[in-house]
């Protein structure tokens, strides 16, 4: 027979408390994810896409950063149960996944993901919340 004894009853109560409380108030862990998130989809400016983007066809330059309007418009949102990164502006979609734009949808816009995390970000989402659930049982 296996026997469990616990010493002092009052610190692991106040562990549970805590690992309750955290779980039912995620805004902290939800901040943190969105950060993270802000901070992977910044850096698809910084190298140019993960993995590249095409090359302009018509002009030189780094695709998406000509003036930095794309990449200075993302903002965070994020509550209790969600973390968001994205932008308010018009054409970042057309740039996101691609397709025809222009008059009369004339012109190829390539796909360029600006929105999207590599495996390194994705890791990065993991381990936040590996350490904020490890914060809570401290």
């Amino acid at each position: 027979m296996i026997e469990v004894k616990i010493d002092n009853i009052f610190v692991v109560q106040n562990q549970i408390e805590r690992l309750q409380q955290g779980v039912e108030n995620r805004y902290i862990l939800m901040r943190r994810l969105a950060e993270t998130m802000h901070m992977e989809v910044r850096k698809n400016f910084r190298y140019g896409g993960r993995p590249k983007w095409l090359g302009l066809k018509y002009r030189n330059g780094k695709p998406l950063t000509d003036t930095g309007a794309l990449r200075n418009s993302l903002s965070t949102m994020y509550d209790n149960d969600t973390a968001l990164v994205g932008t308010n502006i018009v054409y970042a979609a057309i740039h996101n996944f691609g397709g025809m734009a222009g008059r009369g949808r004339k012109v190829h816009i390539p796909q360029r993901k600006f929105l999207v995390l590599d495996n390194s970000g994705k890791q990065k989402l993991a381990d936040e919340v590996q350490d904020y659930f490890r914060s809570l049982i401290r």
